[in-house]
């Protein structure tokens, strides 16, 4: 995405990082769904602060039954997207609450961030079919909000404005 006048110009591919503690869940869901939604606009990527290592089977059992592609998924640490030769991001979207208060690396290029907290489905305690609604509610909430995203006129957005509507998108309830 390239500043021109103040707009933004959106004729290139855009990245986006999706940052969560763990980055086995919530964070995992989104790059896939954003790499599903916005194909050919938008590149997905997800990290972690503390990754686990392991992508949570739910997660993956859920992208699967959605048809989405869980090639390539797997759980890394931020770290990955700080260093000089990793892609430049235009977006940095913390889907859980810990790791928006964590103090993030510098990432080239000065994307745009912002917090679109979801709750964590893989704290959820119980059977499986709770677990799975869990997973179900957060997908739901990620799919909606990137439906939005995705539809942002940005070539008519300032930087500013664009903040602000992604702010708006994280405040944004599931439906």
């Amino acid at each position: 995405m390239q500043p021109l006048g103040g707009v933004f110009v959106s004729d290139q591919v855009l990245n986006v990082l999706f940052l969560c503690t763990g980055n086995s869940s919530r964070s995992i869901m989104a790059e896939a769904l954003l790499g599903s939604i916005g194909a050919g606009r938008y590149k997905a990527f997800s990290a972690g602060s503390h990754p686990n290592g392991t992508v949570n089977p739910f997660a993956l059992e859920l992208l699967l039954r959605n048809r989405l592609p869980t090639e390539g998924l797997r759980s890394k640490n931020w770290e990955e997207f700080a260093v000089p030769d990793a892609p430049q991001m235009d977006f940095v979207l913390t889907v859980c609450d810990q790791a928006a208060g964590e103090v993030c690396p510098i990432w080239p290029g000065q994307p745009l961030s912002a917090h679109w907290g979801i709750e964590d489905p893989a704290a959820v305690e119980g059977s499986d079919e709770a677990k799975r609604r869990a997973f179900f509610q957060a997908f739901n909430q990620l799919q909606n909000r990137l439906l939005i995203f995705v539809n942002l006129p940005l070539a008519k957005l300032d930087r500013l404005s664009l903040k602000a509507k992604l702010d708006e998108i994280g405040r944004s309830a599931a439906k």
